[in-house]
C-alpha cells in the first residue's frame, strides 16, 4: 500500500487531530467558504487595479487570463505530483509530508481538510508573487497573479466538488472519477484535479499508459 492510500485505521470521512495545541490545531481546519472570502478580493484587487490604473485592455486581460489559467493548471500538477507526494525519509520529513498532503489521503472526506488553509496558502502565493514579478515585464505580473489566484479558487472547488456532490454533468462527472481513482485505486498518478491534461502530456494517467505483459 502506498503511504498516501487511506489508513484502515480511520473513516475516510473522519477527522484526525494533527496537533496537541488547539489554536494550531482549528488553523488546520478551513471552512469552505473561507479561501474564497480571502483569495476572492485579492484576485478582484489586482485585477481591477489592472484595468483602472494601468490601463490594460480587454485583450491584453483576456491573453493574461489564458495565461494565467493555465499556468496555474501546470503549477497545480506539479505540485501535487513533486511536492504533495514527496516521500521524504526523515521522521520530520514524513511528518511534515503527512501535514500537507497525507492526512487527505488518510481520511479524504473530511469536509474541513480538502481545501488549503489560508496560513498553508499564503507563503505558496507570496513566493509565487515574487517570481512572476522577477519573471513578468511591470505591470503585466499583478493581472497574471490575480488570473493564477483565480485558477487555484477554481481547483479549490472542484476539488471539494469532487469529494462531496455528485457532478451528473459528463465532464464534472469525468473529474470526480478521476480524482477519486487516483484516492482509491492508485495514487502513482491522476494528479490534475480541476485537468487532466498534464497528466497526458507527461504520461501519469494509468489508464493511458501503454500495457505491458508477457507474450
Amino acid at each position: 500500500m502506498s503511504k498516501h492510500q487511506p489508513s484502515r485505521t480511520h473513516r475516510v470521512d473522519a477527522s484526525v487531530r494533527l496537533f496537541e495545541n488547539p489554536l494550531l490545531e482549528k488553523l488546520s481546519h478551513v471552512h469552505p467558504i473561507v479561501p474564497l472570502l480571502i483569495w476572492g478580493p485579492v484576485a478582484a484587487f489586482l485585477l481591477i487595479r489592472a484595468v483602472m490604473v494601468h490601463g490594460i485592455g480587454l485583450p491584453g486581460m483576456a491573453l493574461i487570463g489564458v495565461a494565467g489559467l493555465v499556468t496555474w493548471t501546470l503549477a497545480e500538477y506539479l505540485l501535487h505530483r513533486f511536492v504533495f507526494h514527496f516521500e521524504p525519509k526523515s521522521e520530520r520529513g514524513q511528518r511534515l509530508m503527512y501535514l500537507f498532503h497525507g492526512v487527505h489521503h488518510d481520511t479524504p472526506q473530511d469536509k474541513t481538510r480538502l481545501l488549503m488553509p489560508p496560513a498553508g496558502a499564503l507563503p505558496i502565493i507570496l513566493v509565487l508573487w515574487l517570481m512572476f514579478s522577477l519573471v513578468l515585464p511591470y505591470p503585466w505580473a499583478e493581472p497574471f497573479t490575480g488570473f493564477f489566484i483565480i485558477g487555484y479558487l477554481i481547483y479549490d472547488y472542484i476539488h471539494y466538488a469532487t469529494h462531496h456532490f455528485p457532478m451528473r454533468h459528463p465532464a464534472l462527472k469525468f473529474l470526480k472519477h478521476y480524482h477519486m481513482r487516483h484516492h482509491f485505486t492508485d495514487d502513482d498518478g491522476r494528479y490534475g484535479v480541476s485537468t487532466p491534461f498534464w497528466d497526458w502530456v507527461f504520461g501519469t494517467d494509468p489508464a493511458r499508459q501503454p500495457r505491458t505483459g508477457k507474450q
